[in-house]
């Protein structure tokens, strides 16, 4: 077994948190010829580094291969839009943003969050490395940059008078293979007084409800706040206050500042939650074993739950193709003998098939036509608004299958 670094600290990897066998990348979604091709899979093992606890995935795959051209659309999920609305609305408050400040989000998707800066009058900038989203997003009238995001390019931006006031990182931090010149890019890049937020899936979270479908070769890094709280204070930034969010299974927002800028104290929510992660173990090597047991029960339990509805002649079919479905398919073994196909909102995936297991991604519409006895739902962390925009299905005596974090009939 080849050894690796830790991609903060350097230390030798030795821990393995989870194993998911082989799984192709999430994203790459394949036309009907392609199924007939050679698929590229490569490793999913998890690993924990003893000496700064940051949980990872080896870079087996370079970036570019990944988020060139991307499938992933931010805007087609109403709880998202609303989410950003909301965070825009609170965070211009919050931070007195006008129009002399300057906002720049990193991989700002399709512009699903800037728009709102932009109807504000608020200046602000994307930086997005797929080039076929930051088009939507340009075409949209948010300003963006189709760039990859480090510190040269931070230098880049700083030399051009482009300092931010608010440097936004939603759901990005987990995608970068080179952390410490991601993180020491966001430095480089905010104003003295400036504020850095950032959401990201938290660890403690992901374990509690067995989400190991949220694993896959785009997420490089997993972080709980201390150890997010290490990587910035490397590079001189200093994690002030956090929110918890429902967002992605349960995320962390996190709010940060210059070092040197003591205009704002680290918060009581904050320390409550840090001490909370190191009474939870997280700071101790052996909390991190015990992940891949509760996987492979919570695998076991939908297997049975599934073979025992097609043992009665049930139909089921899925609902979305997230790129998390990948890696719960995939690592379950789940393909047409068990789903007939899948729906998606999103077009860009509409006849096309899941990565792996070659299961049909077809128009929302079609799940009506086949009326299915059973509707598996692979985007489980907004199963909420799913299950609302389906409840008509129930007419016809459709039930919802809830994966994570135990396989669930609702």
């Amino acid at each position: 077994m080849t050894s690796h670094s830790c991609r903060f600290c350097s230390a030798k990897l030795e821990h393995t948190v989870v194993d998911l066998g082989m799984s192709p990348l999430c994203e790459s979604f394949l036309s009907e010829a392609e199924t007939d091709s050679v698929e590229a899979f490569y490793p999913l093992r998890v690993q924990v580094c003893h000496a700064c606890f940051l949980v990872q995935l080896p870079a087996y795959v370079q970036r570019e291969s990944i988020f060139t051209e991307y499938a992933y659309f931010s805007s087609y999920s109403a709880a998202w839009l609303e989410h950003a609305r909301a965070y825009v609305s609170m965070i211009c408050e919050r931070e007195v943003l006008s129009r002399d400040s300057f906002v720049i989000e990193l991989a700002s998707n399709d512009g699903y969050l800037l728009k709102n800066f932009v109807e504000r009058g608020v200046p602000c900038l994307g930086i997005e490395p797929a080039a076929n989203v930051a088009k939507v997003a340009r075409d949209r009238g948010v300003p963006t940059e189709n760039a990859f995001f480090d510190v040269a390019k931070a230098q880049q931006l700083k030399a051009a008078g482009q300092s931010a006031d608010l440097i936004v990182a939603n759901n990005v931090l987990a995608h970068v293979p080179d952390l410490n010149a991601f993180v020491a890019g966001i430095a480089t890049l905010l104003k003295p007084q400036g504020t850095v937020t950032a959401e990201f899936p938290h660890l403690q979270r992901l374990f509690d409800g067995n989400q190991f479908d949220t694993i896959y070769h785009e997420h490089f890094s997993y972080f709980s706040l201390l150890t997010i709280e290490a990587v910035f204070a490397k590079h001189g930034l200093t994690v002030f206050d956090v929110e918890e969010l429902w967002s992605h299974g349960g995320s962390l927002r996190i709010y940060a500042r210059h070092k040197a800028d003591g205009s704002r104290s680290v918060t009581g929510m904050l320390r409550a939650l840090r001490d909370r992660e190191i009474s939870l173990g997280f700071d101790r090597i052996e909390t991190y074993a015990r992940f891949d047991e509760q996987v492979r029960a919570t695998k076991r339990q939908l297997l049975a739950l599934l073979s025992e509805a097609k043992s009665a002649g049930k139909r089921i079919v899925g609902y979305g193709a997230p790129g998390k479905s990948a890696t719960l398919l995939n690592y379950c073994g789940i393909r047409t003998d068990f789903l007939d196909f899948t729906v998606d909102k999103n077009p860009y995936k509409h006849g096309r098939y899941c990565p792996g297991t070659h299961i049909p991604i077809l128009h929302p519409e079609a799940l009506d036509a086949a009326r299915p006895d059973y509707i598996l739902i692979l985007p489980w962390n907004v199963k909420d608004e799913i299950m609302t925009q389906l409840a008509h299905a129930r007419a016809w005596g459709a039930r919802f299958i809830i994966p994570i974090p135990v396989a669930t009939v609702v």
